[in-house]
């Protein structure tokens, strides 16, 4: 064989053993250990809703970004043997659906918006699974944990099969929620954990091209929520956990970074001013945001350069500048020196750590010194 070749051949190896190498060792070793029944806490300002659609890494990153929402957690549902493990429920043969339970504050974020995100994750007509996977497990479903929830669930199904936006009758089904088994820690936040093999399957999954050529430019919603902006400096760890959504606790708390092109502010053209969501410092202006091409919220220089602070990031094998809060102490993003002019600067942020304040609402919110950027 020629050197070419070998070369070839290697490259090839190496691809197909970092992609399907772990799902191996998986099968093997995890997948054996099984499920635990997931608690559902009576507190205030906590509800759940349950929904199937197909594979449940793709199903937790659309709820874990809604403001209002605790944790998205991907389990197994609706079937007939306790613990149940990955390779027993992928059979076919215990009754069980890939499913995500969803833990909410129904005073910031209602059921009625969850339902708005579930219907544009899905193929409603498919009853033999969800795009690329096959099978009972993969259906989709919407397990009602009230009969309010019933009664909103077979409203919102029965809208939008007389819409028209489907040829086919909708299959998803209605059911009563059941005991709910939160799967192997490596099946949670998968897309975060291995956002490489994540992002592979996902594109050749036919999920998001579906999706795309269904819904169009309403695909994406954002749900209205209740939201005060006032300040988070006051919450310790754990409550902030509880507060922020999976990805701005990861981002903020956990100095992580969200998917690129997939976050709320990347493409975002709003006139107003961009505040720190732990602590409302002002950060960066509208007037000051570009498109960098990154899929990333890019500006060419803060607003008050005393809210933020500059830290040496050794990470990832490479020198670079992390931006925090100065008050949130938030993890905001990094600055690169490939900006325009005047600064040639790129404070290249995450959406996750920010909040937009319209220039309508910035007197009410407190921010009213900056309005004269605006005339």
């Amino acid at each position: 064989m020629s050197k070419r070749k070998w070369g070839l051949f290697l490259v090839i190896t190496c691809f197909i053993a970092y992609f399907f190498l772990p799902k191996i060792y998986a099968t093997v070793t995890q997948k054996s250990v099984g499920s635990m029944p997931y608690v559902l806490e009576e507190r205030e300002n906590v509800a759940y809703a349950t929904f199937a659609g197909g594979c449940f890494w793709c199903m937790e990153p659309p709820f874990e970004k809604l403001p209002g929402v605790y944790e998205v957690v991907s389990g197994y549902t609706g079937g007939h043997i306790v613990n149940p493990a990955y390779n027993d429920v992928t059979t076919g043969e215990t009754g069980h659906v890939e499913a995500v339970i969803i833990a909410y504050n129904p005073d910031v974020i209602d059921y009625q918006a969850l339902l708005e995100v579930f219907w544009r994750q899905v193929d409603p007509t498919d009853a033999d699974g969800q795009f690329v996977d096959r099978g009972a497990p993969y259906r989709s479903a919407i397990f009602y944990h009230n009969e309010k929830q019933q009664q909103l669930a077979q409203e919102s199904k029965n809208e939008l099969d007389a819409s028209g936006r489907f040829d086919q009758p909708l299959v998803t089904e209605i059911k009563a929620a059941e005991t709910f088994y939160s799967a192997e820690d490596y099946h949670q936040d998968y897309y975060l954990q291995n956002p490489v093999r994540y992002e592979y399957y996902r594109e050749n999954s036919g999920r998001d091209k579906y999706l795309d050529e269904v819904w169009g430019d309403d695909r994406i919603v954002s749900p209205e929520v209740k939201d005060g902006g006032a300040t988070l400096l006051h919450f310790t760890k754990e409550e902030l956990r509880l507060h922020l959504t999976v990805e701005q606790y990861y981002v903020t708390q956990e100095d992580g970074t969200e998917e690129p092109f997939a976050n709320e502010y990347w493409d975002f053209e709003g006139e107003g001013i961009y505040v720190d969501l732990i602590s409302g410092e002002a950060l960066f202006s509208s007037i000051d945001k570009y498109d960098s091409g990154t899929g990333w919220p890019s500006f060419t220089k803060p607003l008050v350069e005393e809210n933020i602070v500059e830290i040496e990031d050794r990470s990832f094998f490479s020198v670079r500048t992390e931006i925090r809060s100065k008050l949130g102490n938030a993890h905001l993003g990094h600055v690169f020196d490939d900006g325009p002019e005047p600064t040639g600067l790129r404070y290249c942020m995450n959406s996750a750590a920010l909040r937009f304040v319209p220039k309508e609402d910035m007197e009410a919110e407190g921010y009213g010194e900056f309005l004269n950027l605006f005339k």
